[in-house]
């Protein structure tokens, strides 16, 4: 799947249209709490910029009705990156495809950016919308797709913008590339023990990626409120806890197929109300009394996954052990996290809830890769192809 990048494009006094991923968390006053996805974005802007080239970005922010929405406007984040990339001009377009757009694209100049209003404004982006995409074909010479946490939808700029550009450079991003090797080498061809952990609250979620990866990993972990489903499965007592009923068959399927790969957690740490300062118990699975529920892996459990993962040589993680912000249920997604930070596998944190543990955790810099992408990676764990990927440039 390798594809060429925007380091195989001679971008000198070009027009660089780039996918970016900028949907950043703002407070109630429009300021941003989390500038990670406009950084993590840069090593492409630079490299455009230094070679001569001018930008134009785009991106979505939040979920506004397919109009104009003050609350996500884009403007925060083309702020931010001005301020990121001082001594470049960054304008900020009031529309999207409208006059104020067309007037600032014309104008660019080599060394220059653009960053649009937010795509969703506009309905023709989640419809795919030809004649809407046909408008920011428009705009640029080289098409550039570096937004990985959309990579699994088919929203106009993901897919019919490039479609429209058919002939022109249609390229990733450094933050894409990496995204894909990462994600793509540890299913294709992991340097073995290969551990999956995965958590989250349910199965339904994540039933493909645990078939997928029950084919390829040596263990795969189960933490999280799906494993009260499993433990409904194996006739276990789950209390009150989070469970999926209709979904007990599906989970007799999967202990069926997984076997000895197929990990459960050995004991619970319960609480009988949703609070850090409920009555707690930690019980074995499949022993949760009436009453009380299941809100964090054991610490049986947890030294049991910590184990395992040390020996690992690459470690996939995608969802907490338990309820990860509230302590003292945090302590199995701590304890996973420290042991993957400390292993010397190749170590992937697949976005989201995981993410946000191990940035919390102070450990982003001791794994190998943190997804941009919850769902995008979720759904390349499960071994989808991405058309957003697949129409771009083979290397």
């Amino acid at each position: 799947m390798a594809k060429k990048t925007i380091a195989n494009v001679d971008v000198a006094g070009k027009k660089v249209l780039i996918r970016v991923d900028f949907n950043v968390p703002l407070d109630e006053n429009g300021n941003i709490t989390d500038d990670r996805r406009i950084r993590m974005a840069l090593p492409t802007i630079k490299s455009v910029l230094e070679r001569g080239g001018s930008l134009i970005l785009m991106s979505h922010l939040g979920r506004p009705k397919d109009a104009p929405d003050p609350k996500f406007t884009l403007k925060p984040a083309a702020v931010r990156l001005a301020e990121l990339l001082p001594g470049v001009k960054v304008e900020f377009a009031t529309d999207t495809v409208g006059d104020d757009a067309q007037a600032k694209v014309a104008a660019l100049q080599a060394g220059g950016v653009v960053v649009l209003e937010n795509l969703r404004f506009q309905p023709g982006e989640k419809k795919g919308d030809a004649e809407f995409a046909a408008k920011l074909a428009s705009f640029a010479d080289v098409y550039v797709n570096d937004a990985f946490g959309t990579c699994h939808r088919t929203d106009a700029s993901m897919v019919a913008v490039p479609n429209a550009m058919s002939g022109k450079p249609r390229v990733c991003g450094f933050l894409v590339e990496k995204e894909i090797k990462y994600l793509t080498d540890a299913i294709s061809a992991p340097q073995r023990p290969f551990i999956a952990i995965l958590g989250g609250a349910k199965v339904s979620d994540k039933i493909m990626v645990i078939k997928n990866l029950l084919g390829i990993c040596d263990k795969v972990l189960i933490g999280g409120a799906m494993a009260y489903t499993f433990s409904l499965a194996k006739g276990g007592k789950v209390g009150s806890s989070l469970v999926e009923p209709d979904k007990v068959d599906l989970a007799k399927e999967l202990l069926a197929e997984g076997g000895d790969k197929l990990v459960l957690p050995l004991d619970v740490h319960c609480g009988d109300a949703f609070s850090s300062d409920c009555n707690k118990v930690v019980v074995a699975s499949g022993e949760i009394p009436d009453g009380f529920e299941g809100l964090d892996i054991g610490p049986k459990t947890a030294a049991k996954y910590a184990d395992i993962v040390k020996d690992a040589k690459t470690v996939v993680w995608n969802g907490p052990m338990g309820v990860s912000e509230m302590p003292p249920f945090d302590f199995g997604t701590r304890t996973v996290a420290e042991a993957i930070a400390a292993s010397d596998a190749i170590s992937i944190i697949g976005g989201g809830d995981s993410a946000a543990a191990i940035q919390k955790l102070g450990f982003a810099d001791k794994v190998s890769h943190v997804s941009t992408g919850g769902g995008a990676s979720l759904e390349m764990l499960e071994g989808k192809k991405f058309v957003a990927v697949e129409l771009l440039d083979e290397a």
